[in-house]
């Protein structure tokens, strides 16, 4: 059994926390966006339709989880993704989302429903910590 001390649980926690980092609309646009190079904050705002607070927010999220790295250039900051292998994690999930069809999408708590083409927050269990 794995207790919360033993290395396993760790890694599964560091799992989480990457799973968590990424479980994000923008936060996925904008790694598709460094997918094709450096891009810097304005560049993002507008390919992606968001104000720079929203896309600073997010980038510094990414940031934190080692998944994005900046390089200053003058008054500037490149933003780009900080390791590659990021690339192939997303194209598996790509095919894991094609060999669940629907499921994930109809799940319901993390599924996406929409409701006059607006998405819904995932639904919250009862106690449940968020």
């Amino acid at each position: 059994m794995t207790t919360a001390n033993t290395p396993a649980a760790a890694s599964l926690l560091r799992g989480a926390a990457l799973f968590h980092g990424l479980a994000d609309r923008t936060r996925l646009s904008i790694v598709a966006q460094l997918v094709n190079g450096e891009r810097r904050v304005v560049d993002l705002t507008g390919a992606l339709g968001l104000a720079q607070g929203t896309v600073s927010g997010h980038l510094a999220c990414l940031r934190d989880c080692g998944l994005v790295v900046g390089r200053p250039e003058g008054r500037q900051m490149f933003y780009s993704l900080a390791h590659p292998e990021l690339m192939d994690l997303l194209a598996a999930a790509e095919q894991l989302l094609a060999l669940t069809g629907d499921a994930v999408e109809l799940c319901p708590n993390y599924g996406c429903r929409t409701d006059a083409g607006t998405e819904s927050a995932p639904s919250q269990k009862k106690g449940s910590a968020k």
